[in-house]
């Protein structure tokens, strides 16, 4: 089950009205991701070689804000109700996943349908190489740092979204080592976390009660597959994508390494009804629910990290509303309560918090 998309009713009618208009514009027409990244990935590096004093200060006073929290968990909902109802922005994906192209029901990338027009940048841009395998913090960093600035030429708001923490810090912290994880468990109790930002953040911490957030992922999981997460792995499989050493990153993704044992004892085009068949497919999904609800335990354990190092982390508790969208059946006014639950608990929450760091 993903969040209904009752949740988008409060968008303005204007954006339902343009939004063919929007799909056909330049912004939103099919690149080539490899050329994409590659332009840039060059500004980028070229903006990196020419940082001066007056350049590092110039990105503090940079405003931005900074949509985090564990996976499920309403940032790209958030985010989108953010930049099309309350601040011109654009999305700058932290997702250490999704940042790949390919598998996007598996990585969960946000559909087109669902973004509004609204820009989202490094969102299903990188294309691994031989020469470079996988996209690491240290990429991300000046990469995002100069998309930021591109971002608030157009004198939009920045808006960083994603559950990757080893992303966020790369871009945040001013001291970033590159070789030293500070989420290491085995650091505990020293925290080496740099206190110090490059950037004036505003920081929107979405959070959900533990045991209310497992119980939708696995729902979620369930609605992925009825979507076709399935045939999606299946293709990455008999593609031959799965055994190049270029896609290293996406095999990282969920459900890939969940579904080995399924492709290369069944292969594609197998039956599930036979019942061995059946048993490993469904003992996969059953890994894949573990997994997510592992991932999220362990990014909630890295932003705890941050707050406790005194990163100032604003926390919207989201958990009524998804309590209500687990209880919906599809009547209308089930999904009007759930709106209207979202809509107070985090929505204007969130708009006040970003209201006042913005000075509007």
């Amino acid at each position: 089950m993903r969040i209904p998309s009752s949740l988008f009713s409060r968008i303005p009618t204007t954006f339902y009205k343009h939004y063919n208009q929007l799909l056909s514009s330049n912004l939103f027409t099919s690149r080539n991701p490899t050329t994409l990244w590659a332009i840039k990935a060059s500004t980028a590096a070229a903006a990196a070689t020419t940082t001066t004093t007056s350049g590092r200060r110039q990105h503090h006073n940079q405003k931005i804000v900074v949509i985090m929290g564990p996976t499920g968990c309403g940032k790209s909902k958030l985010s989108i109700d953010l930049a099309t109802r309350f601040f011109p922005s654009e999305i700058i994906n932290s997702d250490k996943i999704q940042v790949y192209n390919g598998l996007d029901i598996t990585t969960n990338k946000i559909p087109i349908r669902q973004r509004f027009g609204v820009p989202h940048h490094l969102l299903g841009e990188f294309n691994p190489s031989e020469s470079q395998p996988e996209f690491a913090p240290s990429d991300f960093r000046p990469l995002a740092s100069s998309t930021i600035s591109s971002v608030i030429s157009r004198r939009k708001l920045p808006l960083v979204v994603g559950g990757s923490n080893s992303f966020i810090y790369a871009l945040l912290a001013k001291r970033f080592n590159p070789s030293l994880d500070v989420f290491d468990p085995e650091l505990y109790p020293v925290n080496p976390v740099c206190t110090e930002l490059r950037y004036n953040c505003c920081f929107l911490w979405v959070d959900v009660s533990p045991p209310v957030l497992s119980q939708y992922l696995c729902e979620r999981v369930d609605e992925m597959f009825d979507s076709g997460m399935f045939e999606e792995l299946e293709d990455f499989y008999t593609s031959g994508e799965v055994d190049s050493v270029s896609q290293s990153g996406l095999k990282k993704a969920i459900g890939v390494p969940e579904f080995e044992i399924y492709f290369k004892r069944f292969g594609s085009r197998t039956t599930r009804t036979d019942p061995q068949v059946h048993d490993v497919y469904e003992e996969a999904i059953k890994l894949i629910k573990d997994n997510t609800c592992q991932l999220a335990k362990r990014q909630l354990w890295k932003i705890q990290r941050l707050r406790d190092a005194g990163w100032d982390l604003r926390r919207i508790d989201a958990t009524e509303a998804f309590r209500a969208a687990m209880g919906v059946s599809g009547s209308d006014s089930g999904s009007r309560r759930v709106s209207d639950i979202w809509e107070r608990q985090v929505v204007e929450p969130s708009v006040k918090i970003v209201k006042k760091f913005s000075g509007d």
